[in-house]
């Protein structure tokens, strides 16, 4: 009887580990596939306004929930480990003053994360590996403040077998990324950033288009002109993905996150940015506009 219990419970966590699994590849093959009507929900810096920022329990949250990327940021210690952290000193998010590199990862783990009202919390900074480990085969992760450290970050990817869940993004021109991180770039799912309003968008746009085809571009607007529409409708055009940011008005020509739920207008911020053709949103409310596309049967 025992021995039968324990081959069941074997089975289990077989089955459980190999869905798991298939969430990550799912999500992956969703943001790859052409043919996929779905929205990709993007949450920034974890669920933050539940756990601090960057931290693993504001990733967890986002795991639980059904978020399918979480954007992260990273900075180096003293001694070559990646944390997560978005400011270049510590002094905002922990209980803790300067630079990680001022700080060993032992020293840095005497501090504590501050919540987002800034009051102390138990939590860790936790360090990129352990964010992977905890992201295997459940989320995709998207690496924002990070492209400082492209090939620290895809050592880690190999170690802990996550490179197919990695985002890795910069708001470069192909050429450079290129120079300096070489066949790295072919191995990780890297998307440029281009910022509509900004000279010279087009020549970026079109450079990344005859040397890579990205599977995503992230689409950062001030206003939604004529002019900005057709820069929409341009990248559209390329077959890449659109990933556009309702956090703040300034992101997203004014459809953002506090007009769809602070003036109860979702359907001029998060249904503007998915009537643009929009495959991934990134926001500050990650539980309500999963309800939002729930509803629109846009998401699981």
């Amino acid at each position: 009887m025992m021995k039968h219990f324990l081959f069941t419970i074997i089975c289990l966590s077989a089955l459980w580990s190999l869905s798991a699994q298939e969430q990550a590849l799912a999500i992956r093959n969703n943001l790859l596939n052409e043919d996929c009507n779905s929205v990709l929900v993007v949450s920034h810096r974890g669920d933050w306004r539940n756990a601090p920022e960057n931290s693993l329990q504001a990733i967890k949250n986002c795991i639980d929930m059904g978020v399918d990327v979480v954007e992260i940021d990273l900075k180096k210690t003293k001694d070559g480990h990646l944390i997560l952290m978005h400011d270049k000193k510590i002094d905002r998010t922990t209980t803790g003053k300067g630079y990680p590199a001022d700080y060993t990862l032992e020293e840095l783990r005497q501090f504590r994360l501050k919540s987002g009202t800034g009051h102390k919390t138990a939590h860790l900074i936790p360090t990129l590996e352990e964010v992977m480990l905890l992201c295997k085969g459940k989320i995709l992760v998207n690496i924002d403040k990070g492209y400082d450290y492209f090939k620290d970050a895809y050592t880690v990817l190999e170690k802990t077998g996550t490179i197919q869940q990695c985002i890795i993004k910069a708001g470069l021109p192909y050429e450079q990324v290129r120079a300096e991180n070489g066949d790295v770039l072919d191995k990780v799912i890297f998307m440029p950033v281009v910022q509509l309003h900004k000279d010279g968008v087009e020549a970026v746009i079109d450079s990344y288009q005859t040397h890579m085809k990205p599977a995503a571009y992230e689409l950062v607007f001030d206003n939604d002109s004529p002019e900005i529409l057709n820069l929409i409708k341009k990248v559209r055009n390329t077959g890449s993905n659109l990933f556009i940011n309702s956090l703040w008005p300034e992101l997203c020509g004014g459809h953002d996150d506090d007009r769809a739920v602070e003036l109860h207008q979702p359907d001029e911020s998060w249904g503007w940015i998915i009537n643009q053709g929009a495959k991934l949103i990134q926001t500050d409310r990650p539980a309500l506009l999963l309800e939002y596309l729930r509803k629109k049967k846009l998401h699981d």
